[in-house]
């Protein structure tokens, strides 16, 4: 079977990628390389950046003839995280929202009969003191949140006998990459921890997330891939466990139990976070029985860990612009690399 990974160079589809081809999966790919430069460590330590077949080209240009020969696509492409949406909400719409739909219709055109769309848990915004379930109201209250919402509803509208989207609402990734996002929250916590011996707290702690290691949100993705299509035909599936939802604050006193001689602090300053949501996932467990998380926030945080006191991290590393994405693409808007729309100035439409 031939998937298309769609930002195949990025946090999540890097590793995707590295797990596809180790199953044997035949496996191309597709991304603009907005941040080629900002590869995290050697690949003995990552296992690398996979060597396949990709077409670099943004979203927003894809044709029918970029998914010739093409069975299933895996659709990760996005601006990512709420700083880099805010950077340009409209943008986020433009790339998150309406590049997803067309991308989507463009494969149906195709024939492409599986479409594995990577949401967020992040749409249910702030839950309340509710857990919440894939029936939930949602309550986006960011433009990411907002445009992954939009883009789930046009797409299930899509839906019929030759064209299964499949909706993958994930926790907050974590876990190792060799496009390594130091803004995550356990990401970011360990980076502190180990570089400063302090867990460095930017809000009050009290918000409550869901958590995943993007190995398992790989595993999910390829498991929905191999299941018959009534069980996955146009459904939302959080992706995640009923235990691995955390206060920030627990998270916090994980990896200071991880990192030696840590301790917790909080920025001066530092509020609720609005965006506040626990998470249940008794839906995906029963209905992908073969699929089981084997991470954990303790075990993601070891491994993290263990690299960042491997390669040596320090501060200027993740809090510069090689692996700040924010900064990372202001600089890349200044120097000439990409345009004021996001677009890279060396690849043509």
């Amino acid at each position: 079977m031939r998937v298309l990974v769609t930002g195949n160079k990025g946090y999540i589809g890097t590793v995707m990628t590295q797990i596809l081809l180790s199953e044997g999966f035949n496996v191309t790919g597709l991304d603009s390389d907005l941040f080629e430069k900002s590869v995290f460590a050697d690949e003995s330590i990552t296992g690398g950046i996979p060597s396949i077949s990709y077409l670099k080209k943004d979203l927003r240009d894809v044709s029918l003839l970029d998914l010739r020969n093409v069975d299933a696509i895996f659709h990760l492409c996005a601006l990512s995280n709420d700083p880099l949406s805010n950077f340009n909400p409209e943008i986020t719409y433009e790339i998150n929202y309406h590049g997803s739909v067309r991308l989507a219709k463009l494969a149906k055109n195709m024939g492409i009969k599986r479409f594995i769309f990577s949401s967020s848990c992040s749409v249910y915004g702030d839950s309340k003191e509710n857990v919440v379930n894939e029936e939930s109201e949602v309550n986006p209250i960011t433009p990411y949140a907002i445009s992954k919402v939009n883009a789930e509803k046009a797409i299930s509208k899509l839906a019929d006998s030759n064209f299964c989207p499949t909706f993958l609402r994930s926790s907050t990734a974590y876990g190792l990459s060799p496009m390594l996002r130091f803004d995550l929250v356990v990401n970011n916590f360990v980076a502190w921890s180990f570089t400063k011996g302090t867990v460095l707290l930017k809000s009050d702690g009290t918000a409550w997330r869901p958590f995943v290691h993007i190995r398992d949100i790989s595993r999910a993705f390829i498991s929905v891939l191999k299941s018959p299509k009534d069980v996955v035909y146009n459904q939302i599936f959080n992706v995640g466990k009923n235990e691995e939802n955390y206060q920030i604050r627990d998270v916090a006193e994980i990896v200071k139990n991880v990192v030696p001689n840590s301790e917790i602090k909080y920025m001066e300053g530092a509020e609720p976070d609005k965006r506040s949501y626990r998470v249940e996932f008794d839906k995906i467990s029963k209905a992908l029985p073969e699929f089981k998380l084997e991470w954990n926030i303790a075990s993601g945080a070891k491994q993290l860990y263990d690299v960042y006191k491997k390669v040596g991290l320090n501060v200027d590393d993740f809090e510069g612009p090689k692996y700040r994405r924010i900064t990372n693409l202001e600089h890349s808007v200044k120097f000439g690399i990409l345009d004021n729309n996001l677009r890279r100035i060396d690849i043509k439409k």
